[in-house]
């Protein structure tokens, strides 16, 4: 009989604690049965936040150069909320395809939930997440290492993704009903590979054998329904599966939502009003660029695009494998526990180090590892840090370029790191953020361990091992949900971060980070199995107020020499067949204008009897909205709609742009153009 990675993992996780551990999680109330699973009010909401497609950096890479220059596919936030009728608790779990969900975005928008729900939605209950996407917009964070590459903080497109997470959670809350849950599971092999195999083999045998291929293969789909006067009905789903959304690469500079956004895509397509999010997990060394090709990212195929399709959709397809066999959970209700911890300075004890002794954590370092980036998932290597960014305005306006010194105590706590910039000392309060939230969050017998952070396999499955063991219930039932909340980088296994590799480098805290984690959530794990009430934790620092952006402000529109608004420069062909490309130029305005959230920038439509009906937006795959300035211009736009026309398409067509143009006094004033007609078939 084969053995699966989940009767592996589960093997591993009795040996480590000593003891089979019981099915189901035990607390001070009763252990609820299966039948309470349909005891919910169930809420799903999704948004578009969408931010700049135009003329501002990207976010993930790092990389000064790649800059926006228009959309493949619009961004979208999707929150889930679950009541648990029986008790009045509840939780907002949101998932937002944006590249990190920066402290910036979680404190914002508490303060918006604040102010429209009170106390009902609140940093204890609500899990903002990020998926991942390395094609979304830079600049949103507040913390100063990750704005460096945009040039600084882009106001424009942080409102945006606050304004779409916002209004997904508002519909969430308004679409509550009465509904159930379910959950199934499922494998993935052909969609990950680890891209930081040399370390992964440091770690002991006992975590290697839980990932026979290095990989964390496993998917975790929960199904939710609404059960009301018109019937049941599926209305959401979530997919947890651990790759990165590194598909596209660091040449695309169209804003999208890498391979995950894509099997968003496929499933929302596939049932109109139905919302699907596909969250990461233990991601940290996880690369969807299956050929592990050295700055050439590449498979399943040599086309970045079309592997940004395969990878995403046989996560698709795995997630609605599992949906289609879930099945009631064991156990019913809903329960949160969240503290903020000061990551710089947690006092260790030795049940959690690999050597029994007690140890510290150190404010944030970034080695000289991280430097050499992930070298499977790009193709350039800015050096943002050591390169670029000691020659970036930024760092000198912000004094980075005079970093303090580090103490001895920190050089050993972080050793064997070398140490190529202290982010943790920089003034004026850091460079990425120290005092973080850690949450726990559980739906039905489902876990979720919030980390601010990208967690490698086996430093998740540590974790994993210590909340299950503390809420006494299997280990496949206890995910790692990255990205929660804020971002600090990689957390790595002690063994894995002795190499120095990538993820290492990015370990900001030093060699005991994961130790500091596996603490910290023992003891949230500990108090939500007993009930106990944990204080709030020190204050995260608010860093709002100092936020430059040395980019200059966008000129006011003006067309084209001698053109209007709207005018087509490049006509479409007057026929062409499904599968090739239609190109259309126009003259047009900045992008940025307005974002366009709710309508699209460009159309496809399809001549019928009763006038012309749209077949494609700006939010299909099919399609492609590109942006530049005419040679010599400084506020001229032309703007490219590319679509290729999918199989079986058929009919006369024509191709819609629609922006808008903003005049020296600030006014918008629409332009809409229009191609010529052509046949498709």
């Amino acid at each position: 009989m084969e053995v699966t990675r989940r009767q592996l993992i589960a093997g591993a996780a009795v040996a480590a604690t000593g003891a089979a551990l019981a099915p189901t999680i035990t607390t001070g109330q009763a252990v609820a049965t299966p039948a309470d699973s349909t005891d919910y009010l169930v809420g799903c909401g999704i948004a578009d936040m969408t931010g700049a497609v135009a003329g501002q950096g990207m976010m993930g890479y790092s990389n000064p150069e790649q800059v926006a220059a228009g959309l493949l596919q619009r961004c979208w936030a999707r929150a889930y909320i679950v009541v648990d009728r029986a008790t009045g608790k509840r939780v907002v779990f949101l998932t937002a395809d944006i590249a990190c969900l920066f402290q910036s975005h979680h404190i914002g928008l508490m303060a918006r939930l604040r102010n429209r729900f009170g106390s009902l939605y609140t940093e204890a209950n609500v899990n903002l997440n990020a998926q991942h996407s390395h094609a979304s917009c830079g600049g949103t964070a507040w913390d100063y290492a990750y704005s460096l590459a945009a040039f600084g903080f882009k106001k424009n497109s942080y409102e945006a993704e606050l304004d779409g997470m916002f209004a997904a959670i508002e519909r969430a809350h308004h679409n509550l009903a009465p509904g159930s849950i379910s959950i199934g599971r499922e494998e993935l092999h052909d969609a990950s590979r680890n891209r930081s195999r040399v370390a992964f083999d440091a770690n002991p045998a006992s975590d290697r054998r839980s990932f026979p291929n290095a990989i964390d293969p496993q998917v975790t789909v929960l199904r939710l329904r609404h059960h009301d006067a018109s019937g049941d009905r599926d209305v959401g789903a979530i997919t947890w599966f651990p790759t990165h959304g590194t598909s596209l690469t660091d040449h695309n500079v169209l804003i999208a939502g890498d391979n995950k956004g894509y099997a968003s895509y496929l499933w929302e397509r596939s049932r109109p009003g139905f919302v699907a999010a596909f969250p990461q997990t233990n991601s940290g060394d996880m690369t969807p660029n299956l050929a592990l090709t050295r700055f050439s990212p590449s498979g399943p195929t040599s086309d970045n695009r079309r592997n940004c399709e395969l990878i995403g959709e046989r996560q698709y397809v795995a997630g609605q494998r599992a949906f289609d066999t879930s099945r009631a959970m064991s156990r019913g209700g809903v329960d949160s526990i969240t503290r903020y911890v000061d990551m710089s300075s947690v006092r260790i004890a030795g049940t959690f180090t690999p050597d029994g002794r007690a140890a510290t954590t150190t404010p944030a370092m970034m080695g000289a590892g991280a430097a050499a980036t992930s070298t499977e998932d790009n193709y350039e290597q800015p050096l943002p840090f050591l390169v670029e960014g000691m020659t970036n305005p930024l760092v000198t306006a912000l004094g980075g370029d005079r970093p303090p010194p580090v103490a001895p105590w920190m050089r050993d706590m972080q050793a064997p790191k070398l140490i190529a910039f202290p982010l943790g000392l920089l003034p004026p309060s850091g460079w990425i953020p120290s005092v973080v939230p850690l949450q726990i969050l559980r739906i039905g017998e489902l876990v979720l361990v919030g980390v601010p952070a990208e967690v490698t396999v086996v430093a998740g499955l540590r974790l994993r091992r210590v909340v299950a063991d503390e809420l006494r219930t299997d280990i496949d039932n206890v995910l790692v949900q990255g990205y929660s909340n804020a971002f600090t980088q990689y957390v790595t296994t002690p063994e894995e971060y002795d190499l120095q590799q990538y993820e290492g480098g990015e370990t900001m805290f030093g060699r005991f980070t994961l130790a500091a984690y596996m603490q910290e959530f023992a003891g949230l794990a500990a108090a939500m199995a007993s009930g106990r009430r944990l204080g709030r934790g020190p204050a995260p620092v608010d860093k709002s107020r100092l936020q430059p952006d040395l980019l200059p402000p966008v000129p006011p529109d003006r067309p084209m020499a001698g053109r209007r608004y709207g005018d087509v420069l490049r006509q479409p062909r007057e026929s062409c067949r499904p599968g090739s490309t239609v190109t259309v130029e126009f003259v047009g305005a900045h992008p940025n204008n307005d974002f366009r959230h709710g309508r699209t920038y460009l159309e496809i439509q399809r001549r019928t009897a009763g006038g012309w009906t749209t077949v494609a937006d700006d939010n299909d795959w099919s399609t492609e909205f590109r942006w530049a300035r005419p040679a010599g211009s400084p506020d001229a736009s032309r703007i490219t709609v590319i679509w290729r026309p999918p199989a079986g398409t058929a009919g006369v067509h024509r191709v819609r742009y629609f922006g808008d143009s903003r005049t020296a006094d600030g006014q918008l004033r629409p332009v809409i153009g229009t191609s010529r007609t052509f046949r498709v078939g």
